[in-house]
Formats: C-alpha cells, sequence, structure tokens
C-alpha cells in the first residue's frame, strides 16, 4: 500500500505542475484518496493562493480544503458568469478514450456539476484504475437516486441489461452497518450500483461496425450513460463521457465531463500521461447546443 500511496503523490505533484494555472480565480477539489495528494502539491506549489476559492464536490474535499488553510467556495455561490479555472478529480476506473467510472465515495452528482463548470478537467490516480474498457476491475457504475424511485429504476436498469457474469443485478449501496441502512449522499438521495457488460468505445468498438445499442445488455459508452440518465428518478449517472472542456467550448455543445488528460501514478514511481483522444466534429455536432444567458 504504500507504494500505492506513492505513485499517488506522485501522479499528483505532476498534475498540479503542469496544469495549475497561474492566476485562477476558481479551482475545483474533488473526492477520494487522491485528492488528499493534489490538494498537498497545491499548498505546496509556493503559489499565492490566498485570492483563489476552491470549489469542493462534497463534503471530505471541503474538509481538504479547509484543513489546508485554503478559501472554500460552494459551487452554488459562484457568480453565474464564472467558470471554474481548472478542476483536480479522481476516477475509480479510466478507459483508453478517458471516460471515466466515479462515485465510489457517493459524489458523483457534485462531480460532476463541478466538473462540467471547469475549463478543463484533470483526473489523478494511480495506474490500476487505468483498463482498456469500463467495468473490468471496477464491477458497477454507480447511479445517484432519489429514495423512493430506486426500485423502480433497479428495474428499468434490469431491463437495460443490467447483470454482472455471476448473474447478480443492480443493487442499493448499503452502509458498513446494514442496521443503519443504505448510504445517503450529500443530497441525501441512495446511490445504486449496476454492473453491466463492459461499454463499447466510439472510437474502436462503433468505429468497427459494432452496435453498442443495448442488445444483450451491451452498450456504447455514451449512449448507455444518456439512457440511464433519462430514467425517471435518476439524478446522476456515475460514467463522465462526451467532449472535454476544450472541445465542447469550441463548438458550443453541452459537455466537460471527460477529462483532457488523466495522469497516473505507476507502480515503479514514474508518472503516466493518457491526453483524451480528439472526437470527431460529426460527433460532437449530435451533442446538445449550449443555451446562451441572456440578461432581460
Amino acid at each position: 500500500m504504500a507504494d500505492i500511496e506513492a505513485a499517488k503523490r506522485a501522479a499528483a505533484q505532476e498534475a498540479v505542475r503542469n496544469h495549475f494555472p497561474d492566476n485562477p480565480r476558481f479551482v475545483g477539489i474533488g473526492s477520494g484518496t487522491t485528492i488528499v495528494y493534489v490538494v498537498e502539491a497545491i499548498k505546496n506549489s509556493g503559489k499565492d493562493v490566498s485570492r483563489i476559492g476552491f470549489v469542493p464536490t462534497g463534503y471530505q474535499s471541503k474538509q481538504l480544503i479547509i484543513n489546508a488553510g485554503l478559501i472554500p467556495i460552494e459551487f452554488d455561490a459562484l457568480p453565474d458568469d464564472a467558470q471554474i479555472d481548472v478542476a483536480f478529480d479522481g476516477a475509480d476506473e479510466v478507459d483508453e478514450d478517458l471516460n471515466c467510472i466515479k462515485g465510489g465515495g457517493a459524489c458523483l452528482y457534485q462531480e460532476k456539476l463541478v466538473a462540467m463548470r471547469s475549463k478543463q478537467f484533470i483526473c489523478v490516480a494511480d495506474h490500476r484504475k487505468l483498463q482498456h474498457r469500463l467495468i473490468t476491475k471496477w464491477p458497477t457504475i454507480p447511479i445517484e437516486v432519489e429514495p423512493k424511485a430506486a426500485r423502480q429504476v433497479m428495474k428499468r436498469l434490469r431491463m437495460l441489461g443490467s447483470r454482472s457474469p455471476t448473474g447478480a443485478g443492480p443493487t442499493i449501496r448499503e452502509g458498513h452497518m446494514a442496521k443503519a441502512g443504505p448510504v445517503k449522499t450529500d443530497q441525501d438521495f441512495f446511490i445504486i450500483d449496476a454492473p453491466f457488460p463492459h461499454p463499447l468505445l466510439i472510437s474502436e468498438d462503433i468505429a468497427n461496425g459494432k452496435k453498442g445499442d443495448g442488445e444483450d445488455g451491451v452498450w456504447e459508452v455514451e449512449l448507455l450513460a444518456r439512457t440511464i440518465k433519462d430514467i425517471n428518478g435518476v439524478l446522476g449517472v456515475g460514467i463522465f463521457c462526451g467532449p472535454t472542456g476544450p472541445e465542447a467550448e469550441a463548438a458550443s455543445v453541452v459537455g466537460g465531463q471527460r477529462p483532457i488528460a488523466c495522469y497516473f501514478g505507476m507502480a515503479d514511481g514514474t508518472v503516466t500521461l493518457r491526453r483524451a483522444r480528439e472526437k470527431p466534429l460529426s460527433v460532437i455536432a449530435s451533442y446538445p447546443p449550449l443555451i446562451p444567458i441572456t440578461s432581460s
């Protein structure tokens, strides 16, 4: 475990060194064990952080910010016209296209809010998280749901093909003490963990003629995320995909969930950088356009 922690620290230091802006106004701070080292690297960077607002993705990350002597600002306190200059966050699993599974710490909804408000999202993780396809070592997709709708959502997920190789279906995540009941998110919602077969990649599988339309539970990763999100009662889906922040800004479409780069701390102490593959313009054009905000 000491090697894993060293790998996380090395990845965090490299990510902060390469992507922390000189004079940011707002910086997003995600959740999870790797982000401890991101905050440490920011604190030790030697830069003036006294005028920066750090936007947490949940209770844990807010405590990290406060304990480091940094200034927290809640997401809903951001000025309407403000973007977050950069957001650093971890992931439970990352595929070759830098699509991510997040939500192991039950903060996925706020993590997605912060990522999509950021000019660039930088992922920091250790080498165990990098896989060719999602749902390889991380077994499920976390989904945040309204508690009254949980059973209905699980029924719909089973209809979409949610199942593990052993035949197990989606389940409500329980706390460490069973008698305490399900895990509650910062929104007081439940988390459903839904197993699926490996989602397909647009860049490889769909380009080579595979369907990914849900037949036998096999989905293209972005279509699966959208289909789950459309279920009544679902607040957020722990698949981070679509255009990166710069791609979305250039095309004036909704995006920013997918990181522009991921830093992976390796077992030998080195850091591996993976940059997001560019999406074809024809694919980006299919995303919902941004609706400009106009003053009355």
